[in-house]
Parts: C-alpha cells; sequence; structure tokens
C-alpha cells in the first residue's frame, strides 16, 4: 500500500472515491476536493482524515489548492441529458486538463475512465480489449457519457505528453461492495425488498470488481503510469450476469429474485471487459465474487441499508 505520499483525490466523495481516499489516508496526507454543497459530505470527508477542499474543477484557477501532490487520484464527474453537453465536457474533459496542469510535478496520475467509452458489439459475452473500437454506446440515463469520457482520455493522454505526466487512464467497470450506491447493491435491496430486478437484456454480464481490490491495486496501477499514457481496464476476472448476482442476494435475502428485461434502444445488453492487461500489471483479484458479493449483502441488510 502507498504510504507517506501527498495525494490529492477528486470528486472524493463519490461512492467509488471515497473508500480510495479513507484507505489512501491511514499512511498518506490525502486532500479531497468536490464542490461540498452538503455540509454533512464535507464532514464525513473530514471524519475519515482527509483535508476537505471545496473548489471547482473545471475553474480556471484552482485557487487555495496546493500543487505539490505527489499523487492525483483524478474521479471527479459530471453526467447529464441531452441538454448538459456543454457542462459535461467543461467538467469531465476541460476539468481533467486543468487538474493535470496544476499537478503537472507529481509521480503520477490516474484518471478514472469508463468502460461506457467502448463501441457495443452484437455477442453479450464479449470481453472488451482497451485497443478496441470506442464511442456509439447510447444511455438515455446518461447521453453525455460516452461522449464525454473520449474527450476526457483525450485531454489526459495530451496533459501525460505535455506535461512529461506520468499517467493511467483506468476504464472502469461494476463496482461491488457493501455501499448501498453500487448498482450490485442497488439490485440486493431490491431483491430484499421483493422487488423485480430490471435489466437491459437477458443475459446481461458485467465484470464487477470488488472496491476492496480496487484499494490495493491502486499501487500498482500508479506505478504502470506513463508517458505516454498508460491505458487499461479496471474491472474483475469473472463474468457474472445480472440474473446471478441477483439470485445470490436472495439467497442471503430469504426471498425470491425476480428478474425483469427492459430493453433501451440504444444502450447495449453488454459490459464485459478483457482483464489481461490489469492482470499483468496488478495479478489477479484477490475477491472471489460469490463469496464476496454474499458478505456485502450481509452487510447491506444489517446496516438496513
Amino acid at each position: 500500500m502507498i504510504t507517506g505520499e501527498k495525494i490529492l483525490v477528486t470528486g472524493v466523495h463519490g461512492a467509488v472515491a471515497f473508500p480510495l481516499a479513507r484507505a489512501l489516508a491511514a499512511d498518506n496526507e490525502v486532500w479531497g476536493v468536490a464542490r461540498f454543497t452538503d455540509p454533512a459530505t464535507r464532514t464525513k470527508v473530514e471524519d475519515a482524515g482527509i483535508t476537505a477542499h471545496a473548489a471547482d474543477v473545471a475553474a480556471s484557477n484552482l485557487a487555495g489548492l496546493p500543487d505539490d501532490f505527489t499523487y492525483v487520484l483524478h474521479l471527479a464527474y459530471f453526467r447529464g441529458g441531452n441538454d448538459a453537453f456543454d457542462e459535461s465536457f467543461r467538467i469531465n474533459a476541460e476539468g481533467t486538463g486543468l487538474v493535470l496542469q496544476h499537478c503537472r510535478d507529481a509521480k503520477a496520475a490516474l484518471v478514472m475512465s469508463s468502460h461506457v467509452i467502448y463501441t457495443p458489439t452484437d455477442d453479450p459475452a464479449h470481453p472488451h480489449r482497451e485497443d478496441e473500437p470506442l464511442g456509439g454506446m447510447r444511455a438515455p440515463w446518461a447521453a453525455t457519457a460516452p461522449s464525454a469520457k473520449v474527450a476526457e482520455e483525450s485531454v489526459a493522454r495530451f496533459c501525460a505528453r505535455a506535461f512529461d505526466l506520468p499517467v493511467t487512464i483506468a476504464r472502469l467497470n461494476t463496482v461491488y461492495g457493501p455501499d448501498p450506491r453500487y448498482m450490485p447493491s442497488m439490485n440486493a435491496l431490491a431483491v430484499a425488498k421483493g422487488d423485480p430486478v430490471v435489466t437491459r437484456g437477458e443475459p446481461c454480464p458485467h465484470s464487477p470488481i470488488h472496491i476492496d481490490d480496487m484499494v490495493w491495486q491502486l499501487e500498482p496501477l500508479l506505478g504502470a503510469a506513463s508517458v505516454p499514457a498508460t491505458v487499461v481496464n479496471w474491472c474483475g476476472d469473472e463474468v457474472i450476469t445480472q440474473r446471478k448476482w441477483a439470485e445470490l442476494a436472495a439467497e442471503v435475502a430469504g426471498t425470491t429474485a425476480e428478474v425483469t428485461v427492459r430493453e433501451v434502444p440504444g444502450a447495449p445488453c453488454q459490459n464485459v471487459g478483457d482483464p489481461a492487461k490489469r492482470q499483468s500489471i496488478t495479478g489477479p483479484c484477490r475477491s472471489d465474487f460469490a463469496t464476496a458479493y454474499r458478505t456485502s449483502v450481509a452487510a447491506l441488510l444489517a446496516a438496513g441499508a
């Protein structure tokens, strides 16, 4: 695990960013950037030992933010509908450039991208590699997401070369763990209440990764940062369908899993990443999905999430 460093985490209150920042704060000086419009969110971040700094990452001047960070985790992200493309590019693309420019002297930066960036195929089980075509996915719930991530990656690649800043671009797949904001958690809570799990197709496979695996994989992924930027799928080693994890959740909750298919035009029933490149950097994941997911569901139910 990384120790003794000064680390910036943007979008720090997010479902993925916060547990990463919290883990790093145990042995490092961690600063978390967000807008912090909710005082409770700021308190939560500070209680985790993280220095909270309110800022708009897309502002031209990150006033008051130090520029001597040794590592940067850029997870700040905005998604919106068809009326939000300008805001999306301002925050996701321009914001990435401004953050990396501000922290150009860091040892390395990790920029979080997404599996939504890939061009869909007709085979739902197809494992996307990092060198495959990008763009073309349409998600009505986040119309800006695919183009914004392409733009963000382009800016990050430019910054790596322009500032001689080693960068890793991590394309995130589905995350799971004991946080109710994760998609598999939301599905588990629906199953526990007797509500159906809604999926875009049958089957609907993912390459889920446990947040605990993400914590320990941070160090090797930052170690793999390079100029030009390293691009890697941040996904798990197993392919799991929504139906499978709904059934696992039902076992824990003592209910029955009901899965309802609602096809969404333009949104593929496909979210599988090829983990080979990530495995060459980090080695295999340490979490077995069935075991770790059951544990996460039990924790969610015990917490009354």
